[in-house]
This record gives structure tokens, sequence and C-alpha cells, in this order.
């Protein structure tokens, strides 16, 4: 049964929306800021029966965009519940890095679990080359952070930091069939390995 929360967060107001599933988690922490990872974790934990947790700024003109790190679990009562569901999270975020604009960076700090997910990228978007290398990953978007709420699940998790063309379709925040295609089949892969 889908569930929400209204939060303040470093004085930002936002919306948690839980949707329960299995031990697999897609977390979307700025939903608002970064155009299509709410509307992807829904859609690949919907299609693989995950656990989804969405954060939201319903209608701000301007959201806010407050650092992972800072969104720990003591802020939030879905987020407690989310992290004590699930074993692995799957955790989407979106880069505008000029100098990779077709990359998806795989950071986190489950490195076997960001493995799996760029076999599965791979396979399915090869046009969006997918970096495991932490060294190859810009320092901003490895979401190695203890307080990253990516690596506070029991099998910590993957960051999955996606360029705009691989979160949103023109000047919609619709995901691109082909992207929400193999994330699902990662996050399913992942289901299968999870102990």
């Amino acid at each position: 049964m889908t569930r929400t929360e209204h939060v303040e967060i470093e004085g930002t107001p936002m919306v948690a929306t839980l949707v329960p599933g299995s031990a697999i988690g897609l977390l979307a922490l700025h939903g608002s800021n970064e155009g299509g990872t709410a509307q992807l974790a829904d859609l690949v934990a919907r299609r693989c029966g995950a656990t989804s947790l969405v954060f939201t700024q319903p209608g701000v003109r301007r959201p806010v965009h407050v650092p992972s790190a800072r969104m720990a679990a003591d802020h939030c009562a879905l987020l407690r519940e989310f992290l004590e569901r699930v074993l692995v999270t799957v955790s989407l975020h979106g880069h505008m890095r000029p100098d990779a604009p077709h990359t998806i960076f795989l950071g986190g700090g489950n490195r076997a679990a960001a493995r799996v997910l760029a076999e599965a990228l791979a396979a399915g978007v090869p046009r969006f080359p997918a970096v495991t290398d932490l060294a190859a990953i810009p320092p901003a978007l490895r979401g190695v952070h203890p307080r990253n709420p990516v690596n506070l699940s029991r099998l910590g998790g993957v960051q999955v930091e996606l360029p705009l063309t691989a979160r949103t379709s023109g000047s919609t925040d619709v995901p691109p069939g082909p992207v929400t295609d193999a994330l699902t089949a990662g996050v399913k892969e992942l289901s299968r390995s999870a102990p």
C-alpha cells in the first residue's frame, strides 16, 4: 500500500512516497530536481515488484537540491522503513556533465551490484556507456559518503547517475523505454542474486 509523508529537510518541505515491495529498493532522492528519476524509480520498481521511495517538492517552481548525505534517515520515518526493508538500494540521480553527455556513472558502496547493473545497461542501451570504476567517476557523483542513503541499506547500494537523455524523452520527464527496460533487467538480476 502506497504511503506518503510530509517532511522538512534542511528547511526544505518535501513529500516522501513509499511503495513497499521486495528487498531490492529503488530510491529517487531528488525527484523534483533531476527530471525522470522519480518516474524511472516508480516504473522499474513496479515492473520488478521492488520497493520504491521517491522524494518530491510538489508545486515548487525552483526545487532545492539537498545533498544526498544530508537526507539521513533521522529526518524521515519512511526513509527509515525503506532502509530496514531493503537489502540493496539502487539510487537514481541525474547529472548534466558536458564532458560526459551520454555516460551513466555507477557509484555507491556495493561494487558487485554496480557491475550487475553495468552489464544490463551494456546489453540494453550500449549507446550509454556505463562506468563502474570509482576512480573514473567524478568525485561528486561517486555516492560513497557513509551518510548517503544509498550506502545505508544492509548490503549498501548503487548510485546510478544518468545523463539527461537517459532519463527524459524530449521535453518530458518520461524515461526512454530502452533505459527503463535495461534497468529493469539489472534490478531483476539483483533480485535473483540477493541472499
